[in-house]
């Protein structure tokens, strides 16, 4: 059973400008890769998020990272039903918007006719094709909107998932607690993800919120298990106006990672692989913690001393 501990960013501007984890600030995109897969065996690529990936990029990605790595692709925002700017879309997504919407700066995955919404699917599939090539593709991770609730529309969207990509790993992450909300509702929500053999991500995040999901263990796919670590920034949780590094600014104390540690258990027992992810990615502190879990369980990590000599 082969558990991966990484972060969610190896780029995020606060690690590489505000912190001293790279070895030197003046480090290329390529060597701050090396660097970062020398010392972890997974990463969640967050870019692929605002703008989707290339087969360039993919291919990059394969050709600096050893071969055991594995990257977490986030679906590109127009996938999980969040706003997508036009100018990212595939040109040939974008002509199908109608004259008005082709104006506006963003548009939801509504505007377009549904053979476009199934050629950009395949599109963004296409373009990480190197990666799964090499056997890089850990998932393709959905994380859904909080107004994305449990309506019959969007069970069948979940359920669409499989269809739309086949090949691929398929996470899944909610940000509306309805969605677990009670037994039933958990029951109910667990068996449609493991029909359709999609995983569920778990998640450690501030409560209280109706995009609070409690930090249930579950593992829906035999194949892979996921849980990230948001911290528990309370004050920022929901706020408006700020960055993704201020919302997640969040430093895990031993005596917290310590207590997570038994209970990984329930899903590394369960599961061929589990991806722990910490997504407190505000200067170095999500990868100190990934560090320090990966020591905890004494697995998750890269063998030491494998540094890359050119990073």
């Amino acid at each position: 059973m082969a558990v991966r501990v990484g972060t969610a960013s190896w780029t995020d501007p606060t690690l590489v400008k505000e912190s001293d984890w790279y070895p030197k600030r003046s480090m290329s995109a390529e060597d701050r890769l090396r660097h970062y897969a020398s010392i972890f065996t997974m990463v969640e690529v967050d870019a692929t998020y605002y703008f989707p990936p290339t087969r360039d990029n993919a291919g990059r990605w394969a050709e600096r990272t050893p071969a055991d790595f594995r990257f977490d692709i986030k679906a590109y925002s127009l996938l999980t039903q969040h706003p997508a700017e036009v100018r990212s879309l595939w040109p040939e997504v974008a002509e199908t918007l109608s004259a008005e919407d082709r104006e506006k700066r963003s548009v939801y995955q509504s505007a377009l006719p549904e053979e476009a919404v199934d050629r950009a699917f395949a599109l963004f599939a296409d373009a990480l094709l190197p990666l799964y090539s090499a056997g890089k593709i850990g998932a393709i991770f959905f994380q859904f909107p909080k107004w994305f609730t449990p309506r019959a529309d969007s069970r069948a969207y979940l359920g669409r998932l499989r269809e739309r990509l086949p090949d691929y790993p398929i996470a899944v992450e909610f940000r509306n607690n309805r969605w677990l909300g009670d037994d039933d509702d958990r029951r109910r929500t667990f068996d449609l993800l493991a029909s359709n053999g999609l995983s569920y991500v778990c998640v450690d995040e501030p409560q209280g919120f109706p995009s609070s999901v409690p930090p249930v263990l579950e593992v829906t796919s035999p194949d892979l298990a996921v849980l990230r670590f948001h911290g528990h920034n309370k004050e920022n949780w929901e706020k408006k106006g700020i960055t993704p590094a201020e919302r997640f600014r969040y430093l895990y104390s031993e005596e917290e990672l310590a207590a997570w540690a038994p209970r990984l258990q329930e899903l590394t027992d369960q599961a061929a692989e589990t991806h722990l992810v910490f997504n407190n990615c505000y200067r170095d502190y999500g990868v100190r913690n990934a560090r320090e879990l990966g020591a905890l369980l004494g697995e998750g990590l890269q063998p030491e001393g494998s540094l890359f000599p050119d990073a």
